[in-house]
């Protein structure tokens, strides 16, 4: 918005000019929060905004003549900036003048020179008197002290600027009165009025009565404002009718000139013509000047003419590009259309040449909109992903509409902040795990992992065990995780002969606000130890007896005796069983499959063989190492089956074949013997 104050100048500081909060609507409230600031181009400070209240005082004097100088309307631009959200509100002072300045004359005195033989009615140009002031404060009037002699008259340009002159009222004798002492006066249309005098001395001549008249009363020349020196700005000419040194003319800058303007330009004293002389250093499209035309009598004559020049504008500045207001780093969920920055864009050029364009990469997620007059604003133009690009730098290019254009660029580096808009994510869909059974409590199973591409807390991610059962016992009896790193760890040790596998779900949750989370499954599979040695199912003995298998008297060669029969609790090859003979009574007798367990005989029975035979089947399985269980079968030839069997255990049954303990002491007696032989024979070298 806008807002437009109007203010007389030399206003007292602290002089209330307003309440900007109420005017604009604001909450006073907000201000300070809002971080409000007032930005303004001109070098002083001239207003205060009270944080508390909003109310808006004078914070220094205005002197409208120092600030404005000739302008007829004095205006101060001033931008209120606030954040939270950011706006930007212009208001403009209008500053009033007030009549506090008098007219003053650039010469303490002027001399005009006139012939004694000039007849009533003849003219001569007196200075204008300068005001700094504006409009009806400026100087409306002039008057001159009483003289019998001469009166004063207002004369109008061909441009509308008027000028007193002194008309001669009554013919003039030198040598009556050869000074006359005048007072010119001027007055300013203030309330009250102001005056300001300057002595006019009146010199009567006898000779040369014709001043120079120029050919016109206003020139008007244009030139560029980056002329060189000795540029032909124009050429007056004036003419004098009188003779000889009377008639010739002098061309110079009028005193009422500004020295500034006499230092930039110069005219040639003979031919009139006004050439540039410096660097034309200044910000007005026009500048005035007053031009002398004095002859060269004893007592010269002179006339003047005024020189409007109009500076035309060459494109000589390019754009200044000023961040009035920067928000880094933006959130990445900001919604297309948030401001980012406020850019203001100025161009000193006046006109065509100062108009600018200003514009941004078309590849990037911003735009430039137009504030108000001068001001841009930086918006977002789609939504943004701090996870593809985390930053922009940002070039904006303004140029202005001259011939040839000239270009400004800046770069503004925008960050962009994380918001928790990622879950974690697992590197599989599902993860499988081995373990051998029998494990240690607190062995490492896995470890899993997932990642999230946010930063800092939104990317840190934390695991847990969802709950749920296993074989009807919580999960958490089975498994503990370790909550940063996703490592799994046994509680127990697991036995596959109850529980081959099993799945659970563990959850990655992030730290953001609010959480994501993602979930995999882990199977877990439980793989097979040699834990398990075979049990013997058949055939089977009781309080610690032999089992007795009944065979016919003479029975035939290959007669099935017995089958053994094992079982193994453990898998694949730790449950492949065999069968092996580790003990037999009669070896030439009997025979056993290693595959079936079936015991058989290896002849027919004869009437010299035992009544009783003994023999010891070993069942083996094929893990690592193997475990074995071993069965002692007692076989009874008979035709019939006896009331009571008879003990295996008794002497009559063949001794069975050494054993592994009895080979041990043996080779243990053997050594024991060899060593006290050798010692025994030590001695006896000794004693000989």
């Amino acid at each position: 918005g806008q807002i437009v104050y109007s203010i007389a100048e030399e206003t007292e500081r602290g002089a209330s000019v307003g309440n900007i909060a109420k005017d604009l609507g604001i909450d006073a409230a907000t201000l300070s929060a809002r971080k409000f600031r007032m930005i303004t181009g001109s070098s002083k400070q001239y207003f205060n905004i009270n944080a508390s209240t909003g109310a808006l005082s004078v914070n220094e004097p205005i002197d409208r003549e120092q600030l404005c100088e000739l302008k007829s309307v004095c205006l101060l631009n001033y931008e209120l900036v606030l954040e939270n959200p950011l706006e930007l509100y212009r208001m403009e002072f209008k500053v009033l003048d007030i009549n506090d300045n008098s007219p003053s004359f650039p010469l303490s005195e002027y001399h005009v020179n006139m012939p004694e033989f000039l007849s009533p009615g003849a003219r001569f140009t007196l200075p204008n008197a300068q005001d700094l002031d504006e409009g009806a404060n400026s100087v409306q009037n002039y008057t001159l002290s009483p003289d019998e002699h001469f009166s004063l008259e207002m004369q109008i340009r061909g441009d509308g600027s008027k000028y007193p002159e002194l008309v001669l009222k009554k013919a003039l004798d030198r040598e009556q009165q050869a000074t006359h002492r005048l007072v010119l006066t001027a007055k300013d249309g203030g309330n009250p009025p102001k005056s300001g005098d300057v002595p006019v001395v009146v010199t009567v001549l006898d000779t040369n009565d014709n001043a120079p008249e120029f050919e016109h009363s206003v020139y008007r020349a244009s030139i560029l404002e980056n002329s060189p020196s000795g540029t032909l700005v124009v050429q007056v000419h004036a003419t004098d009718l009188d003779e000889g040194p009377n008639g010739e003319v002098r061309y110079s800058f009028s005193n009422t000139t500004s020295a500034d303007l006499q230092r930039m330009f110069s005219i040639h004293p003979h031919s009139g013509e006004v050439t540039v002389n410096g660097v034309l250093a200044v910000q007005r499209p026009f500048l005035e000047m007053l031009i002398e035309a004095r002859d060269n009598g004893a007592f010269g004559m002179s006339s003047t003419a005024k020189l409007l020049v109009e500076i035309t504008d060459v494109n000589n500045h390019g754009p200044e590009i000023t961040i009035t207001s920067l928000s880094s780093p933006i959130p990445e969920d900001a919604v297309p259309g948030t401001v980012i920055a406020l850019l203001s864009i100025l161009d000193k050029d006046p006109g065509e040449n100062g108009k600018v364009t200003c514009q941004i990469s078309e590849n990037l997620p911003f735009q430039l909109k137009p504030s108000l007059q001068n001001y841009y604003s930086l918006v977002t133009s789609e939504l943004l992903d701090r996870e593809l690009i985390s930053e922009y730098n940002i070039t904006i290019t303004a140029t202005d509409l001259g011939s040839p254009p000239i270009t400004t660029q800046k770069t503004v580096w925008v960050q962009i902040s994380d918001v928790n808009d990622n879950p974690p994510v697992f590197s599989a869909d599902a993860f499988d795990v081995f373990v051998e059974e029998n494990n240690p409590l607190g062995a490492f199973l896995y470890q899993v992992s997932a990642s999230d591409p946010d930063i800092g807390e939104n990317g840190r991610v934390s695991y847990t065990l969802r709950n749920s059962t296993v074989a009807g016992s919580a999960l958490t009896s089975f498994l503990s995780m370790n909550l940063a790193n996703g490592s799994i760890y046994a509680k127990r040790a697991f036995d596959f002969e109850q529980l081959r596998s099993f799945y659970f779900q563990v959850e990655a949750k992030d730290n953001g606000s609010p959480a994501l989370s993602a979930a995999i499954t882990v199977n877990v599979y439980i793989s097979d130890q040699n834990d398990n040695a075979p049990a013997i199912l058949y055939p089977t003995s009781q309080n610690g007896s032999v089992a007795v298998e009944v065979v016919p008297r003479l029975a035939d060669e290959d007669y099935l005796v017995t089958k053994v029969v094992a079982d193994d609790e453990d898998n694949a090859q730790n449950a492949w069983l065999s069968y092996h003979l580790a003990h037999s009574s009669d070896s030439t007798l009997f025979q056993l499959s290693p595959h079936t367990g079936e015991l058989r005989t290896t002849r027919s029975m004869r009437s010299t063989d035992f009544l009783k035979h003994k023999v010891v089947v070993v069942v083996r399985d094929h893990g690592d190492p193997p475990l074995s269980s071993t069965v002692t079968v007692g076989i009874l030839l008979a035709d019939t089956l006896p009331q009571a069997l008879p003990d295996f255990d008794d002497s009559g049954v063949p001794p069975p074949l050494l054993n592994a303990t009895n080979i041990y002491l043996i080779v243990s007696l053997a050594c024991v013997s060899f060593i006290f032989a050798a010692f025994i024979f030590f001695l006896a070298i000794i004693r000989l």
